[in-house]
């Protein structure tokens, strides 16, 4: 029987500083292995002793990135599985804090048969162990084993939590072999007085060479094109060739820098070094990857005329990343209506009669701000910091017939405002604001757990099922008429089953249920330009070349054009001139 073929793995370190973009470089460099009819997989390493990043503050971190399967990641795999269309695991993102459990674990089995535990060899094995057998993990449709693997290093090359990786790393390019392995060393180059200053990605090449990576590309991180002088220092003092620097400038989008690497010819090194005209592939395959590429190029232009104007009430505003996933979602869904978004961050607490007190200017922008946008988005969250203002955006999108989409926190918040102003229970609240309250419209879910935070939510991928009588539902026309959808979630309060007959008969309609019926999904105000709020989060699976429905019809919703939207699904999805039981759209 014929062995495997060998892996080929893409080594993308950063230096200097961190945040300089490594994770887009390796997701567009994913993509553009992937048009060439390549199966990729990524991996992201994160030197933090954390097991995962379910229990960290989004205003320090960024947001968590849910995986299928209930992982809680970094952010960055909502990056690969956004560019590349695929679908990644929990063990896709390995953390110190993941690497030395397991090790400990060991240890107490006894799998170490009595020998003294060290870094050397038994840490740099498990990251190898692990690498190794998650690159062959497959993560497409197609149930067959990655052809190459996306590595990214987080943090910076040098930091001392991140040295048993380098070390890792090195030994795993040697056991690859020749041709199987290349390093991607993202540096930043800033400009001092106007000249463009090369000495820092100098030092941290000099710096991972010395740890023992050795760069074969170097992408020169830059707000303004390279000058082909500095372009020619970086690749003297490095060793390297001038076409081995890589000058990645700052792009209108971020989804044009595969774009941007292809034309300085990043494809063709990678074809080159790692010997792909070797890896043999079907014409279908081919086919695939010409395909993906040619409607990238369609979907990411220059710009667009014309913009959307939306306004996201949220508790996190001051940290963007918080919100990734959600304003990825909203600019696939954007761009395939052919507009430039607009997002417009409104802090929720800015909203309530308290600031209206303490600070009325910041209370007055923040309701000019809501009242001017085509589309209320409020997103998911945890503690009550913020939710009044969040009830009362909610409340104008219904009264005023705003397009309206609420995820997770967003939905129950709503639910919440019905229950207020259309049930009249007046004092209706969460128990996660309120445990003592009268009227628990939100509850605590019976199997979660209040001590024990990390991993202990309704966590990865569960199905949702449309209701009979839903067929009025916008959202489940954006589904293609899809009875039951699989999507993500991550909560741990879900609404009160006591309340729903009530709920439905002031119209808010929960048109979508788990599997028992008892837990409700999606609800949905049958008399309003479109109004939806969704216990979980369909942000997480939007993709650039197929956003999120929920979020497509928001976006549709708020320019005017969800019914052609909405036709074109219906007939993707073969319903005759994109008519359902006779309703045209």
């Amino acid at each position: 029987m014929p062995s495997s073929p060998k892996m080929k793995f893409v080594l993308v370190s950063g230096g200097v500083v961190s945040g300089v973009g490594k994770g887009i470089i390796a997701s567009s460099c994913g993509l553009l292995l992937k048009t060439l009819g390549l199966k990729v997989t990524a991996i992201k390493i994160d030197p933090y002793i954390n097991v995962d990043a379910g229990t960290m503050n989004p205003k320090e971190h960024g947001e968590c990135f849910v995986l299928h399967d209930g992982g809680e990641t970094d952010l960055d795999l909502g990056n690969y599985e956004r560019y590349l269309g695929v679908d990644l695991a929990r063990d896709n993102n390995i953390t110190t804090g993941k690497v030395y459990q397991q090790v400990i674990e060991n240890e107490r089995k006894g799998k170490y048969l009595g020998r003294t535990v060290q870094v050397v060899p038994h840490v740099i094995d498990a990251i190898i162990d692990t690498i190794n057998r998650v690159s062959r993990v497959p993560v497409d449709k197609s149930g067959e084993e990655p052809d190459v693997c996306i590595i990214e290093l987080g943090g910076t090359v040098g930091d001392i939590e991140s040295m048993p990786f380098v070390e890792a790393l090195t030994q795993l390019r040697h056991r690859a072999g020749k041709n199987n392995f290349i390093n991607i060393h993202v540096s930043y180059v800033p400009v001092v007085n106007g000249e463009q200053k090369t000495k820092p990605t100098q030092h941290a090449v000099k710096s991972v060479r010395s740890a023992g990576l050795i760069p074969d590309l170097i992408a020169c991180r830059c707000e303004k094109p390279l000058e082909q002088g500095t372009i020619n220092k970086v690749a003297s003092s490095c060793q390297v060739e001038v076409n081995q620097v890589l000058a990645v400038r700052d792009m209108p989008t971020i989804y044009q820098v595969p774009l941007l690497l292809e034309e300085q010819g990043l494809l063709r090194e990678l074809k080159e070094t790692l010997k792909l005209d070797d890896v043999k592939l079907s014409p279908a395959r081919v086919s695939q990857g010409q395909e993906v590429w040619a409607k990238w190029q369609k979907i990411v232009p220059l710009g667009y005329a014309e913009t959307v104007d939306i306004v996201l009430v949220g508790k996190y505003v001051e940290l963007h990343d918080a919100y990734l996933s959600v304003i990825k979602a909203l600019e696939h869904s954007a761009m395939r209506c052919g507009r430039k978004l607009n997002l417009i961050w409104v802090d929720s607490e800015h909203l309530e009669e308290k600031t209206q007190k303490e600070d009325p200017t910041k209370y007055h922008k923040a309701w000019h701000d809501v009242c001017v946008a085509k589309g209320i988005l409020v997103p998911g969250g945890f503690g009550h910091r913020g939710t009044e203002g969040m009830i009362r955006a909610a409340q104008w999108a219904r009264e005023q017939k705003t397009p309206f989409l609420g995820v997770c926190l967003g939905m129950q918040v709503a639910v919440i405002e019905a229950a207020r102003n259309l049930c009249e229970l007046k004092d209706a609240t969460s128990e996660e604001f309120d445990a003592n309250a009268e009227h628990r419209v939100i509850i605590f879910m019976p199997e979660g757990s209040k001590e024990k935070l990390g991993g202990t939510m309704r966590l990865g991928t569960r199905s949702t099922h449309f209701q009979p009588g839903s067929e009025f539902s916008k959202l489940r026309a954006l589904y293609g008429e899809a009875t039951t959808i699989e999507e993500r979630h991550r909560h741990r309060y879900e609404v009160n089953p006591d309340y729903i007959e009530k709920l439905e008969q002031s119209g808010l309609i929960f048109i979508g249920k788990d599997d028992s019926g008892e837990r409700m999904e999606v609800v949905e105000i049958k008399d309003h330009p479109y109004y939806v709020g969704v216990q979980y989060h369909p942000e997480y699976t939007s993709r650039v070349l197929d956003p999120s429905r929920p979020f497509l019809g928001f976006v549709a919703a708020a320019i005017g054009c969800l019914d052609q939207i909405t036709k074109e699904i219906l007939q993707d999805a073969g319903f005759a001139n994109g008519s359902i039981n006779g309703a045209h759209f």
